[in-house]
């Protein structure tokens, strides 16, 4: 048994890379959906279709509990799947599993506040000045269903959230671009959402995981001192709290790592490398 890691490519190693720290002795499976990466720029239904399979793998593969290290995936396909298919799943596998998203973690530590609250909506005539503004920079499809969004104003009304979509930027991060031609691309962005809102953001939040393996051309771009919600380490300690409360799931204790891609196997790019601090290879899903 083992915790799933899924991504439609490498940017989900970035939350991999912190849970593996966090828990450093369960067992862990990546997959890498790199056949059909990235998920940005695709339709709704298949990007739950693509979803659903890659979960499927790695639930096959013994995985008990899949964490969505994708944005888009989180975003578009992540209810579908809880509500309409894991509940079958573990009537036919005879087994405790489910899937879960990295968007709720995220949007906790965006607000400070946990998913279950929500704001009492004002008073009549009762005017929410806005004292914070949260810049989101994210794929296409994300940015489309608006859950940032939506989720953090039924939460916190004085945040205004500003999302910036990125298309391409994942597809040059998953090919391995230069860090020059990244650094124009996301300088372009930084530059788009500022002129957007008058201003930079107070705060930004690195909407698709990809984006955290140049999490430091972002920071170089945004004004100093502009915090970054780091993701990662706020699915980590969702994740913490998540398998307190469900010791039903096995999760091994080996410290077993493998990583699948649907893709071509074999090393993954220098950049990759560079971030993940050695080679990495993948073996074929």
């Amino acid at each position: 048994m083992a915790i799933g890691v899924f991504d439609s490519g490498v940017g989900g190693l970035t939350v991999h890379r912190e849970l593996t720290q966090r828990f450093p002795q369960r067992d862990f499976i990546y997959l890498a959906d790199q056949a059909h990466a990235p998920y940005g720029g695709r339709g709704g239904e298949d990007i739950v279709e693509l979803t659903k399979a890659g979960c499927e793998r790695l639930f096959e593969a013994g995985a008990s509990v899949v964490v969505l290290a994708c944005n888009t995936a989180s975003a578009i396909a992540l209810r579908r799947l809880q509500q309409t298919w894991i509940p079958g799943l573990r009537e036919r596998l005879g087994r405790p599993v489910n899937v879960l998203g990295i968007i709720v973690p995220t949007i906790e530590a965006a607000t400070g506040l946990p998913w279950s609250f929500e704001a009492e909506r004002p008073q009549e005539g009762e005017k929410i000045q806005a004292v914070d503004i949260t810049g989101v920079f994210c794929t296409a499809a994300t940015a489309i269903s608006r859950v940032f969004e939506i989720e953090i104003d039924k939460r916190r009304e004085d945040i205004a959230v500003f999302c910036e979509p990125c298309p391409g930027l994942a597809g040059l991060i998953e090919l391995g671009a230069p860090v020059e031609e990244l650094t124009v691309v996301v300088n372009d962005h930084v530059d788009a959402l500022r002129r957007r809102i008058g201003r930079h953001p107070d705060k930004a939040i690195l909407g698709c995981t990809h984006y955290e393996i140049i999490a430091e051309l972002f920071a170089a771009a945004l004004p100093p001192g502009t915090a970054l919600i780091e993701q990662p380490t706020a699915v980590a300690d969702a994740l913490d709290r998540y398998f307190a409360r469900h010791p039903e799931y096995a999760l091994g204790d080996s410290g077993r790592r493998d990583f699948l891609t649907t893709g071509q196997a074999g090393p993954q790019s220098d950049l990759v490398a560079r971030f993940w601090g050695a080679p990495l290879t993948f073996d074929q899903a």
